[in-house]
């Protein structure tokens, strides 16, 4: 009996994985993720007690696993990861056979695990979580050879696929396109299939309200216990206020995405060219084609063109990349070695981070030194991961450094930043951190902390973090 699917991906979800299990300082964004959650289960509000502009579902989703207390949690968050990389690309695959490329369905999935460690998708980034949802919603949604005759299952489907791409909202906005993409293309074919223009629209308007209800109860629960404008200004209004980084970081960073994705983009364009005599296969993969532009257009949209901005589009682009791996004539010669060395260089660059972010064993000793209490600790540059970690009291509610530091957040937290430094280092932290200087950081207020530091505190440690140090400081 030959082994499921499912299982094989498994296990390769497993091999590419295994360096990272158990670390708790993969990213600086899935570290604040952990800290946000792990409030929220012993009582903190979102947008109040605790401060961030992601939407509320996605500290929920860590909540279960930061609840379990450290270092416990950290294993069952990134064991939630790897069932949620292994269940979408069982689903890339899935959709590769329904697009009549059996054959490539097995290396486009394999790749889809593989891509992830080069774009920050080795741990909990939230496309982690979300390509589940929108790779099941697009199963549900994309075209099939018998769609003519079912029109309740058409809008029985098309109801669970918006509402997928409604929790996904609840993960991320930036899903927003292509939830746009699944809606809009399902109310096309029902006014292509005969449905008058009027019907098209009546029936669009529950798909509609499914994909807006689990945001519309999130601002409901806020609103009705006298948060809603926090949630307003934290989930809209901020993001708009941000500032941006200079346009010469911005294209280097998307030249380097376009490197790193350049393969699956090319494997998905020479698919697009492969002859077929299927006719009832097009219209899917004209679909799926269709998907992997909206998704790179919602990409470049939102700027920024960090590493793991990419990673929504991995998803349709490998499932396009099956059609190369199925029917290209060089595919047999291309396929395992292409496969070989991503997972080389897979394996490759989670070293390189770790070398340069830190080991955990240099994490503990940060901890160690900072001490359980009593007393409040406050990290001016440095992991959020130090605040669960240390487990002392907070003495502001952001946790995240740099919404402070940072010069791109000025006038898009809801304060303004030199006066919360001020206002917390008033209140006289028991522990205070300091680490590197980074790109964007306002030096201003670096000088005010380190002034302060100087005038009121001894430094209890100064320790390696990667190829950084981390300064621990004590009131004296």
């Amino acid at each position: 009996m030959p082994m499921p699917r499912w299982v094989m991906l498994f296990a390769v979800a497993l091999l590419v994985r295994a360096l990272t299990f158990g670390n708790p300082i993969l990213h600086v964004d899935e570290e604040f993720y952990f800290a946000t959650a792990q409030a929220i289960a012993h009582g903190a509000i979102p947008y109040v007690d605790v401060w961030d502009r992601k939407p509320v579902g996605l500290f929920l989703l860590y909540v279960p696993a930061a609840a379990l207390g450290l270092p416990l949690g950290i294993w069952a968050y990134q064991a939630l990861a790897l069932a949620s990389v292994t269940a979408t690309a069982t689903l890339i695959a899935r959709l590769a056979d329904r697009a009549g490329w059996a054959k490539g369905a097995l290396p486009a999935a394999i790749a889809y695990l593989l891509w992830l460690n080069l774009l920050e998708g080795e741990g909990g980034q939230t496309p982690v979580f979300y390509n589940l949802l929108m790779v099941s919603a697009a199963s549900l949604l994309a075209p099939r050879p018998d769609d003519a005759a079912q029109a309740r299952r058409r809008f029985v489907q098309g109801c669970a696929a918006l509402a997928l791409v409604g929790l996904a909202l609840q993960i991320k906005y930036t899903v927003v396109f292509e939830g746009l993409f699944f809606g809009l293309w399902w109310m096309w074919r029902e006014w292509r299939l005969g449905q008058r223009w009027w019907r098209v629209a009546l029936l669009a308007v529950p798909l509609a309200a499914l994909a807006a209800l689990p945001t519309l109860a999130a601002l409901a629960w806020f609103w009705a216990h006298g948060h809603g404008d926090a949630f307003v200004y934290a989930n809209f209004a901020s993001i708009g206020a941000r500032g941006g980084d200079p346009i010469t970081h911005e294209l280097g960073n998307l030249a380097l995405m376009l490197l790193i994705l350049s393969p699956l983009i090319a494997m998905a364009i020479l698919a697009a060219r492969c002859p077929s005599t299927e006719a009832t296969r097009w219209p899917l993969r004209r679909w799926l084609f269709g998907w992997a532009i909206v998704a790179g257009l919602g990409v470049l949209v939102f700027r920024g063109y960090f590493d793991h901005y990419a990673l929504p589009l991995l998803v349709p682009l490998c499932v396009c990349a099956a059609g190369f791996f199925a029917q290209h004539y060089r595919a047999i010669r291309v396929r395992a070695p292409l496969l070989i060395v991503v997972l080389l260089a897979s394996q490759v660059v989670l070293l390189v981070k770790r070398h340069e972010r830190g080991t955990p064993a240099q994490f503990a000793a940060i901890t160690r030194s900072i001490g359980h209490g009593p007393g409040c600790l406050y990290v001016f540059s440095g992991s959020p991961m130090l605040y669960p970690m240390a487990d002392r009291c907070m003495l502001t509610r952001y946790r995240f450094p740099r919404h402070i530091g940072q010069a791109r957040e000025r006038g898009a937290i809801g304060a303004d930043q030199q006066s919360e430094l001020e206002r917390i280092l008033a209140l006289r932290p028991a522990v205070v951190v300091l680490g590197a200087r980074y790109r964007g950081e306002r030096a201003e207020l670096r000088a005010l902390f380190e002034r302060y530091v100087a005038a009121h505190y001894r430094q209890r440690a100064d320790l390696p973090l990667g190829g950084s140090r981390i300064a621990v400081y004590a009131l004296r």
